[in-house]
């Protein structure tokens, strides 16, 4: 068996991935089958000049990845064979919103049964985030990651240190990046993502001639949340208002205090938010879409059937962007362009 192991002693890929990829080379090829007796760990450090530490590393998450056994005694195994050619994929919501399972389903219909895909969300929690990855280190062919934390004071930051030093670890062909492009990582990595603030830019601006008839328009931010959104969408729309001399608010939710004017244009980032002010138009003496306006962030059925406007990014193109990056084994970096979808809300 040791005469199949192959590694380049000069390549920049770390040793032990050098190790597990061969060894799963050789298993797709049928070289490896089920029982077929692995070197000890002392043979292959002598035999490569490499550290013993090293074998192990690769050895142990071979074992996390059930692909060779141990038996005491005896010696170490191969395990499993049947599921060796599909690459496994860790994918990596912060929330498990229904647009992110959107993006998600959409990345399992691109990939169809090609990859093994495993899902977890971090609920924007740095602590859970890193025991994840350091559970799952090594343990996956491509890591998929949505980066959106929250800091002890529940605002939102795109990362913090203790998550790029993690990220940063994997190596580049197994990372992909997806929905937020605000972050610290850098190198030659696959990434899809939106731009938040210019995406609000132009998303208002597409739909200026309706905006136009409000003089004020007032957004509904939550500074704090459990699940923050990024201040770059509230960034761009402070900007979009400079650029056009709109008069603007800023709220962090809407109560029973909040109060409603004729002209006055409402834009929502949070679903409660939107239930809430829709209701007290239609409480009011006002119209919706012709005295009072209003403008959601992100589309849904719901809000097509009730015929909301919407700023929103195509969720099923972002998954499918993300597929077809690893089923292709490229390296690109995709922005999903923003819609703006004008309805009787507006």
């Amino acid at each position: 068996m040791i005469d199949y192991i192959m590694l380049d002693l000069n390549s920049s890929v770390p040793k032990y991935i050098q190790i597990i990829d061969c060894i799963v080379n050789n298993i797709s090829k049928g070289q490896f089958k089920i029982g077929d007796k692995m070197p000890s760990m002392s043979k292959l450090s002598k035999e490569f000049y490499i550290s013993k530490d090293t074998v192990e590393r690769a050895y142990r998450v071979l074992k996390k990845r059930r692909i060779i056994i141990t038996i005491q005694g005896k010696g170490t195994y191969i395990a499993e064979t049947r599921a060796i050619s599909k690459p496994k994929i860790l994918f990596l919501v912060n929330k498990l919103s229904p647009y992110k399972i959107k993006v998600y389903n959409s990345f399992l219909e691109q990939l169809e049964d090609s990859s093994i895909v495993d899902i977890h969300s971090y609920h924007c929690d740095e602590t859970l985030f890193l025991e994840l990855m350091k559970k799952y280190e090594s343990s996956y062919d491509y890591y998929v990651i949505m980066p959106h934390f929250r800091t002890k004071n529940l605002l939102h930051v795109s990362t913090t240190d203790k998550v790029t030093e993690v990220i940063k670890k994997i190596p580049k062909e197994n990372l992909v990046l997806l929905d937020n492009s605000d972050h610290k990582i850098e190198g030659d990595f696959n990434e899809v993502y939106q731009d938040y603030k210019n995406d609000v830019i132009d998303a208002l601006n597409k739909g200026n001639k309706s905006i136009a008839k409000y003089n004020t328009i007032t957004i509904v931010y939550p500074k704090t949340s459990f699940y923050p959104y990024p201040k770059s969408i509230l960034e761009g729309f402070k900007q979009y208002c400079a650029q056009n001399s709109f008069k603007f608010k800023i709220i962090e939710e809407v109560t029973l205090q909040t109060s409603i004017a004729p002209k006055n244009l409402f834009i929502t980032l949070v679903d409660n938010d939107l239930v809430k002010i829709v209701n007290k138009i239609k409480s009011s003496k006002y119209k919706l879409g012709k005295d009072i306006g209003v403008i959601s962030y992100n589309d849904s059925p719901l809000k097509q059937l009730l015929g909301i406007t919407v700023i929103s990014t195509n969720f099923s193109s972002m998954g499918k962007e993300a597929a077809r990056m690893i089923f292709e084994k490229k390296k690109e970096k995709v922005q999903i362009p923003v819609n703006f979808i004008n309805r009787e809300s507006l």
